[in-house]
């Protein structure tokens, strides 16, 4: 247990680069943290940290090795916690991260249905148009819809959704509905734009893109929506996004045919973690949902 705690105290002590802030975490004195690590790295006879007087860095042995130790601690984490779960109710709080339109549209009355279903659970949601690091954060689930790199996280995929170009019936009445691609050119465009830049073209199934004259800029996809509602061109989106609008006739599907590839929607959480009974709970429930969901 001595060796677990010296690793928990490694991974404050990175996580927020500082041992002051390390002990305070841990209700441990600065010098018994400062004492564990130099323990730790006599062990290992390799430095993990590089300390001066302003900063607490890691060393490139100590980022492969903060790396193994979360891995290596959530495993562990998560054996006890399938033991102790069988027997137990989800309760305390679960901290779940979403984008915020699929949050407010997908993930909150799941939520609301898991606060209902557990009275002793508290659930601490996130609505976030960037990516969450999930263990510096705080977070035990994040839900993301990409196309993920292999990690250290355990990935459960529940639906999937498509890159759409869609208009308002009024615009489509005064300009025509595009035929293909190539006649986006001759049409007014709705640009977002994001930390990933500006969106002029968008791709297709088979790689063939158009270009739109922008009109109107904006860097959110839910303003981009509503101005194509009000009739002033051509915007991309996913498909979630605009699904209540299509229904309503507000908004009308363009090149249908030559929709985007589809992206995953992936529930994301450390592998050792899978059998907690809030993690459980809530990624059993939103794959139920999800996937009868119109995404």
């Amino acid at each position: 247990m001595e060796h677990l705690k010296a690793l928990r105290t490694f991974i404050a002590v990175a996580e927020h680069a500082s041992f002051a802030q390390a002990a305070r975490r841990l209700h441990m004195s600065p010098t018994t943290v400062t004492r564990t690590i130099a323990a730790l790295e006599a062990d290992l006879g390799a430095p993990l940290l590089t300390r001066t007087t302003r900063s607490v860095r890691l060393t490139e042995e100590g980022a492969i090795f903060l790396e193994r130790c979360r891995a290596g601690l959530a495993e562990i984490d998560g054996a006890f916690e399938a033991v102790r779960g069988k027997a137990l109710a989800p309760r305390g709080t679960l901290t779940v991260t979403a984008p915020v339109m699929f949050g407010r549209l997908h993930i909150l009355p799941i939520v609301t249905e898991l606060i209902q279903r557990h009275p002793g659970l508290n659930v601490r949601l996130l609505l976030l148009d960037r990516v969450v690091r999930l263990v510096e954060e705080g977070v035990d689930v994040a839900v993301r819809i990409a196309d993920l790199p292999d990690s250290a996280l355990h990935m459960r995929k529940v639906g999937e959704v498509r890159r759409v170009l869609s208009a308002s019936p009024a615009y489509l009445r005064e300009k025509g509905e595009p035929r293909d691609m190539a006649d986006l050119r001759h049409h007014q465009s709705i640009v977002v734009e994001d930390e990933t830049g500006t969106h002029r073209q968008w791709e297709t199934e088979h790689g063939r893109t158009g270009r739109a004259v922008a009109r109107l800029s904006v860097n959110s996809v839910q303003a981009g929506i509503e101005a194509a509602i009000q009739g002033l061109g051509i915007v991309g989106s996913l498909s979630y996004q605009i699904t209540e609008h299509l229904k309503a006739g507000r908004l009308q599907q363009v090149l249908s045919d030559h929709a985007g590839p589809a992206l995953p929607v992936s529930l994301l959480f450390q592998s050792g973690r899978r059998n907690s009974p809030n993690i459980r709970a809530f990624t059993e429930l939103a794959q139920e949902r999800l996937r009868g969901a119109s995404l």
